[in-house]
This record gives structure tokens, C-alpha cells and sequence, in this order.
């Protein structure tokens, strides 16, 4: 027998909307942070105990709350944010705020006991009104200390939904959810002060910042850390009405998660999965699988282009063109790499220097001169020999005398090279500096980068190999380069089948020179297996390449003369993107003289 339709108690259906609104106490401090910011708050401080369980507060200096507006605050569906227009009709698609669901304070009066007192701008008298588990109280008369604005408290969150309260997490998993919500509109807006103190202590404290970009970035550098802002791009691109501006971080300043990725979207932040794509696609060239750019992205677009009603919680949205959206995202993010050229970022040149222990008590020559060691009776082991291979400057090369501090091409960025160590690191003088460069890491970057301009310029360059090379494989990895080889020809490798399980080499591209052809040939077979045969071999060009580009770049173990050295130093310095092998890995270290003085405390 079918059950009887019949409408439910208005505190169930509050409680029902809670759910939804009001998923965790940080979601509950992000709707209150955003009636504030929605209320023209300049300054806001907030407040959590008990992971936002026990106590929240949010208190503004907005314009607040008139004591006939109190009670409609906390009716659902009562919004000072939508208005209707002429023939009384409400557009859900022109939103200029961050709220206007008019959801928030009753759904979080339904759960918990809710306390609100505010004087409205311009008036004297203030006024509170409470709510708990949906019982609402009159407004009466309050003290308040501020001349207009409003202090939300929140108590005993879910203590009228028992059964919420197991789902939560720690009371420092909430916290740190909290802190999270908060960074996250503080960041939005970089003109307005924001506090946050979680059980008594201060976590932070962020003053107002001055419009535009460098006020911007002093936020983020508050919120993200000094770090970020001396590795940040500035991005500033439009299309099709479409604004992208803000920080995107270099490839070698990267991050083991994507957990250093924001997007704000007309001043509200949201989580958007094709972010992460369009920022996965932009740095695909540069970082590796496992590693994650940084970056703090803002959209700036017709309201009528995205829509922001997709979930009571207003974390996600919906645009009306997401390839535009998607395509402006990779186009600013590879001008502004582009734009980086050889630059790589100051985190490597900071974490070289913290591997260093000057004042360490190792013995050396040193302790032995100063009598720690007894005099040996022969020259001490490893010091007669030489450790680093350097040549004497070549006039004829160069034209100049000798290999001296003042010499012209210190003035380069990556200066002049002074000596190879290990056969692998090239040692460069700069004016105010001394330069490491992995020369394998460096050369498979400039060999990749030239491939790929071959590639757009119509196909990489081939050398037709005396003998072909038979390459035996098992049968479904030649069956699958086989299938490939067009898309391999356009890349300069010149296959065609050799019988079961074998394919026949042909060409090479010429820019690997003189390479290991069979292995070659595997590397590529693994990285079509690894990543499959769904994808055409050119949307998988980075992996390809940069395989190819490994097998001819100068491997590590090689001696190079010092003509050969610094031709890699101005090649890197003219070759976009050389601060990074194609992993994401630095390419160079940059040591600034005054950061060795310190080493050695002469600073």
C-alpha cells in the first residue's frame, strides 16, 4: 500500500538544507566570511575553538544589519543580494555577489545555536537576535563595540544533528580546514584585512593590501610564502571578453601535489577540475608525472558566461565556453614560461646552499697545518691529483689573453665557464656569482627544444643510417610502432616492419647525431606501452621527445673543451625554458657571491 504524500516540518526542512549548505564547520566560516565580504567588509576576523565545533566567529565592519532586517537574515530564501527587474523577474545569471541563495544563516540556525549582533551603518543603536535548532528569538537591544558592522557567532555546531557529528574529523582537521577556506578568500580580495585565530592562537593576520598586481602578490607571498612570490610569473591575457590574470610559479619552483593550485573566478574561489587539466596541459613540456606547478589563477568574465548555481555550496561552477576557458588558461601559462627563457627558480640556488655545513669538523689540510694531524712523511692522498678539469683559455677562441675575472663573457647571465668537475658539471663565473650546470640535463633540453622546432616548422631533420638497423622486439611492441610509423617518420625515425617482432631503422633524426639506435628503438616501445595506443603519437610528443632527446644530448662522463662549454652556456641562454630538463629538474644552480660569503663568514 503506497504511503501518503505530506509536506514536512519546516525545522526538518531546514535541517535537510543544512546538509547540503553546511557540510563541515569550514563551510559554515566560508558562508559567514562571505556575508562579509558580500556586506563591503573591509576588515574581518575570525575565530574557531574545538576545530569550529565548540565556537565560531566572524565579526566585519560591513555595513550590517538594521533591526527590522534581523529577523529576515535567518528566513530561508531571504537574500538582500538578488533584485528583481522591472517585470519583477530575478536573473540567476547575472550574480554579482558572492552569496544570494539566501540559505546560509538559517541552515546554520537550524544546526546549532546561532547568535547575530549588528549595527547597521549610520545608526546608533545595535541589535541581536538568536536562533537555536530553528527556534528563532526576538531582537533586542545589544552592546556593540564598532560603529557599524557585525559579530556572528556559532555554537555547539550539529548539536542538533547528533548523527553529523560522527562524520566529522579531528578538531585539527577541521581547523586546518578552516584555515584553508579562509587563505582562500583572503587571497580573492587583497583589500581586505583578514585574522584568523584558531583555539586562542594567531594563525593569521593579513592587512589590507593595495589594489593591482603588486598588492596582489604581497598577499599571496603573506598567505603562500616569500618562496612563491620570488618564483611567480605574472599573467595578464584576454580573449573573446575573457580576462586571465595573476601568478603562475616556474617549473623547477614545483610541488609534490596539486595542492598549491587556486582559481577565483570573478573574486570567488572554486574548485574546477579543468583547472588541473589546463594547468597539467601547460607545463607538460617540464614537469614530471608525480610533480605539480604552483599556481594562483583569476578569471575575470561576463556574469552571463559562467554559471555559479550549480551547488548550494558554490564551490563549483559552470562555464558557458570551456575550451575558451581552457585554452586561454594554456596559452597565458606557455606565454608566460616562454617568456622565463634560461630562468630557473631561487628555491634550487636556497636548497643548494643548505647542503652546505660550513665549520663542519672534517680534517683536511687545514687541521694538518694547524697541527691536528701528526705531519705525514709523503704529500697527503688526493691532493697531488687533480679533482676538477679546467683549460686554460684559449686566445685564439676567445679573443682575449687569458682567462681572467674581468673577462666579457662573465657578463652573460650563465657567465663564463672556468672548469669541468667530474666530467658531468660545468663550473661558471659570473660578476657576482658562480654558476653548476649539468651539462647532460642542459643538452637534452636544448636538443628537445629543437625538435620541437622542427616538428612545427614541418618535420625533424633526418640522417640516413650507412647499414639499417634491425631492432628485434616482441611482437605487439613492433606491431605498435609499425602502426606508428608515419607519426615516428614526422619525428625523423624511419621505421618499417622486419619480419615477426622486428623493425628496420632506416633514419635517425639528425640532431641525435651518432645514437644507440636499438635502444632507441625500445625506450620508445615502452613509452607506447606505458601510455597506450589510445592517444595519437603526437598529442604524446613531450614523452617521445624528450625520449629522443635524452639519446642525443651530451651524456654525463663526457670531457668538454672550453669552447664546447660555453657553446652550451649561450645556447641555454638563448633557448627558452633551459632552466629545466624536461622532468622539471633544474638544468643549473646560480650561487650568488654574497651567499658563499656566508658560508665562509665574511658576512
Amino acid at each position: 500500500m503506497a504511503m501518503p504524500i505530506h509536506r514536512l516540518p519546516i525545522d526538518l526542512i531546514n535541517r535537510i538544507a543544512a546538509g547540503e549548505v553546511v557540510e563541515r564547520p569550514a563551510s559554515a566560516v566560508k558562508e559567514l566570511v562571505e556575508n562579509a565580504i558580500d556586506a563591503g567588509a573591509s576588515r574581518i576576523d575570525i575565530q574557531a575553538d574545538g576545530g569550529g565545533l565548540s565556537r565560531i566567529l566572524v565579526a566585519d565592519d560591513g555595513t550590517g544589519l538594521s533591526r527590522d532586517q534581523l529577523p529576515l537574515a535567518i528566513e530561508r530564501h531571504a537574500t538582500s543580494k538578488l533584485t528583481p527587474d522591472r517585470e519583477g523577474a530575478y536573473d540567476l545569471l547575472r550574480i554579482a555577489t558572492l552569496g544570494f541563495r539566501g540559505e546560509a544563516l538559517p541552515s546554520i540556525g537550524a544546526v546549532a545555536r546561532l547568535s547575530i549582533a549588528s549595527r547597521a551603518r549610520g545608526e546608533t543603536a545595535a541589535y541581536a537576535i538568536a536562533v537555536e535548532a530553528g527556534a528563532v528569538a526576538a531582537a533586542s537591544p545589544c552592546a556593540f563595540a564598532e560603529s557599524h558592522g557585525a559579530r556572528v557567532e556559532v555554537r555547539d555546531l550539529f548539536y542538533a544533528t547528533p548523527a553529523r557529528l560522527k562524520f566529522m574529523k579531528s578538531a585539527r582537521a577541521e581547523a586546518m580546514a578552516i584555515a584553508e577556506d579562509v587563505k582562500r578568500a583572503a587571497m580573492a580580495d587583497e583589500t581586505v584585512a583578514f585574522s584568523l585565530d584558531l583555539d586562542g592562537r594567531r594563525i593569521l593576520r593579513l592587512p589590507a593590501e593595495a589594489r593591482g598586481d603588486q598588492g596582489r602578490l604581497a598577499r599571496l607571498a603573506a598567505i603562500l610564502g616569500r618562496e612563491f612570490a620570488a618564483n611567480a610569473l605574472s599573467l595578464d591575457q584576454e580573449r573573446e571578453g575573457v580576462r586571465l590574470t595573476g601568478f603562475a610559479g616556474l617549473p623547477t619552483y614545483n610541488r609534490g601535489n596539486a595542492g598549491h593550485q587556486y582559481l577565483f573566478v570573478n573574486g570567488r574561489p572554486v574548485r574546477d577540475r579543468l583547472l588541473h587539466g589546463a594547468l597539467r596541459a601547460a607545463y607538460a613540456d617540464f614537469l614530471a608525472r608525480d610533480r605539480h606547478p604552483a599556481a594562483v589563477l583569476y578569471l575575470e568574465l561576463d556574469p552571463t558566461l559562467v554559471d555559479v548555481n550549480v551547488h548550494p555550496a558554490k564551490a563549483e561552477v559552470r562555464f558557458r565556453d570551456p575550451p575558451l576557458v581552457r585554452g586561454l588558461i594554456i596559452g597565458a601559462l606557455r606565454h608566460a614560461l616562454a617568456g622565463a627563457g634560461h630562468r630557473a627558480s631561487t628555491t634550487v640556488a636556497t636548497a643548494a646552499l643548505g647542503s652546505f655545513r660550513p665549520g663542519a669538523p672534517a680534517a683536511g689540510f687545514s687541521a694538518w697545518r694547524s697541527g691536528g694531524w701528526p705531519p705525514p712523511e709523503s704529500d697527503l692522498p688526493g691532493l697531488t691529483g687533480v679533482s676538477a678539469r679546467a683549460e686554460a683559455w684559449d686566445a685564439s677562441e676567445s679573443g682575449d689573453a687569458g682567462l681572467r675575472v674581468d673577462d666579457q663573457s662573465a657578463d652573460f647571465p650563465l657567465g663564463a665557464a672556468r672548469a669541468q668537475v667530474h666530467a658531468t658539471y660545468i663550473v661558471a663565473q659570473t660578476r657576482d656569482g658562480v654558476v653548476i650546470v649539468d651539462q647532460h640535463a642542459a643538452h637534452e633540453r636544448l636538443v628537445y627544444e629543437q625538435m620541437k622546432a622542427q616538428l612545427a616548422s614541418g618535420g625533424v631533420a633526418r640522417q640516413v643510417l650507412l647499414l639499417p638497423e634491425v631492432v628485434e622486439l616482441d611482437r605487439a611492441e613492433a606491431d605498435r610502432l609499425c602502426a606508428r610509423g608515419q607519426e615516428l617518420a614526422d619525428l625523423g625515425l624511419t621505421i618499417e616492419p622486419f619480419g615477426p617482432g622486428a623493425v628496420l631503422v632506416r633514419e635517425t633524426p639528425a640532431l641525435l647525431g651518432d645514437t644507440d639506435v636499438s635502444a632507441l628503438v625500445r625506450d620508445i616501445a615502452d613509452d607506447l606501452a606505458e601510455h597506450g595506443d589510445a592517444l595519437a603519437l603526437k598529442e604524446r610528443l613531450a614523452e617521445v621527445c624528450s625520449t629522443m632527446a635524452c639519446h642525443g644530448s651530451v651524456r654525463a662522463g663526457r670531457l668538454l673543451t672550453s669552447s664546447e662549454m660555453n657553446a652550451l652556456l649561450r645556447q641555454m641562454e638563448a633557448t627558452p625554458h633551459s632552466g629545466q630538463c624536461n622532468h622539471g629538474r633544474p638544468t643549473y644552480v646560480e650561487l650568488k657571491l654574497a651567499d658563499i660569503e656566508r658560508l665562509f663568514g665574511r658576512r
